[in-house]
């Protein structure tokens, strides 16, 4: 990488339309991360030409340009002073670029800005979960046996890992009412608060929900003639995003009206009490409802259409991650893990697959290419991919010459049609990649594999071969 002089930052703006054109700028720990005004004055083929660039894209409003780690914040604190701009936070810069998005990216924007901080706790509790995996899985490393069988003096060590890799998921609503209050501008203790509510141990665990109503033994509140069910909202999504956008909505209401003495007296608990009672009364049960339809509707399509739904995600994954719109999966992938429906997501093994691809076409290059530049790039996008983080190769290198990125999409769809017949199930959301497997419930180890096998070698062949075959100049 090329050392950060002011010249080359300079020849970075003057790329993107010149300082007049930057609106706002920040930056993430790969990528600055700008607001334009006008997109079309980016010569972006100049742009990506620069020795400091690695590949940009633009996304819900922003303008992003891939740096690389540790880079960026140099090459940011030399933009400043160029731009004349001041420093500004990452919420100010994304106000500034919702102002440019119609109602679907802002709604794909809100679900972003509320699941991605929390996915460093899923994400941990995942691999924990595939910690677990390999202690109590049988036939990984005995016939029919797991390791706790063999050596049962590891049971309860296999049982506190199991404890603390589930506790993310047995209070995934917690974590949600903080995140997403947060996002509706509301104070985010109250938003733990509401998750804690609503996975109460006083309350019949949804879990169990399909048995009790079988049996006839749902507990109820009769609440002046009404009777609402006493039911928890575990391993549910839909149910604490409204009831959160609720909580923030009364709270700010009733700060509004309440004088400065009284507000700790009277805000919070009237905000908690008055979205409580909605939520158990109203928002709770509709949302259950409609949260269990869309994973019905999801499981139906891979139980009886399993190669069709495979092959499409495979397909239609990548091209999502381009615009934004893979956000809106993960409610679902959380939906699908906290089902009692499902032993785990088939959507997650293949965004996995899908990471493993981009990996694969991005070295492809790296063996296809003659300038050292674009070795070392697709070398590094390369690794980055395989341990889940896509954007450096899909953006900086897949995309730029167009017929990678479609290689990796056609390996992932056929790895993704296999693993979806073969009913591949992931038990938790962990670290996309190759240490993807680790989520992945044991007994699906086999199919995941060939399915990486897949994604290794597809990707990887077609875009050499097409390469080589077509004499692109790579």
């Amino acid at each position: 990488m090329a050392d950060v002089t002011r010249q080359a930052v300079e020849q970075i703006v003057e790329a993107l339309g010149g300082k007049d054109n930057i609106s706002s700028a920040t930056h993430c720990v790969t990528r600055l991360r700008l607001v334009l005004h006008d997109d079309e004055k980016v010569d972006q083929e100049k742009l990506e030409s620069l020795n400091l660039v690695r590949g940009s894209f633009s996304t819900a409003g922003q303008f992003q340009v891939i740096i690389g780690q540790g880079t960026v914040e140099k090459v940011y604190a030399e933009l400043l002073p160029i731009t004349g701009l001041g420093e500004a936070s990452k919420d100010e810069t994304k106000q500034a670029a919702q102002e440019k998005q119609n109602w679907l990216q802002r709604g794909v924007k809100m679900l972003a800005d509320i699941f991605i901080p929390i996915l460093p706790a899923i994400v941990t509790a995942g691999l924990l979960l595939g910690l677990n995996n390999l202690l109590v899985g049988e036939g990984i490393f005995f016939d029919n046996q797991s390791i706790i069988d063999v050596y049962p003096q590891w049971a309860d060590l296999a049982d506190i890992i199991n404890l603390i890799a589930n506790a993310a998921f047995t209070f995934l609503p917690a974590l949600i009412g903080w995140s997403a209050v947060q996002r509706f501008g509301g104070s985010p203790l109250l938003g733990i608060v509401l998750g804690l509510i609503l996975v109460h141990p006083d309350l019949l665990n949804a879990w169990a929900y399909g048995d009790a109503a079988e049996a006839g033994e749902i507990p109820v509140w009769n609440l002046f003639g009404l009777e609402i069910e006493q039911v928890g909202y575990q391993g549910q999504v839909l149910p604490v995003l409204i009831a959160s956008f609720v909580l923030a909505k009364i709270e700010n209401f009733m700060k509004r009206i309440t004088p400065d003495a009284i507000e700790m007296l009277v805000v919070a608990p009237v905000a908690l009490l008055v979205t409580g009672f909605l939520s158990f009364i109203l928002i709770g049960p509709v949302m259950f409802t409609v949260g269990n339809g869309i994973t019905d509707f999801f499981v139906m399509m891979f139980e009886n259409f399993s190669a069709l739904g495979g092959l499409l995600y495979g397909l239609l994954y990548a091209p999502l991650v381009v615009t934004g719109l893979h956000h809106t999966f993960l409610a679902v992938d959380l939906q699908l893990v906290g089902s009692d429906a499902i032993d785990g997501t088939f959507l997650w093994p293949i965004l996995a697959l899908s990471n493993i691809a981009q990996g694969s076409a991005a070295f492809a290059i790296m063996m296809a290419t003659r300038s050292e530049n674009m070795k070392g790039l697709s070398f590094t996008s390369g690794i980055s991919a395989w341990l889940g983080v896509t954007e450096p190769a899909m953006f900086g290198v897949n995309l730029r010459y167009k017929f990678p990125f479609v290689c990796a999409v056609i390996g992932s769809a056929i790895a993704a049609t296999y693993v979806s017949l073969n009913n591949v199930l992931a038990g938790s959301i962990g670290v996309g990649g190759v240490p993807g497997i680790f989520s992945i419930l044991p007994e699906d180890w086999i199919p995941f594999l060939i399915g990486m096998v897949i994604v290794i070698i597809v990707p990887f062949v077609l875009t050499y071969g097409y390469a080589k075959l077509k004499k692109q100049d790579v």
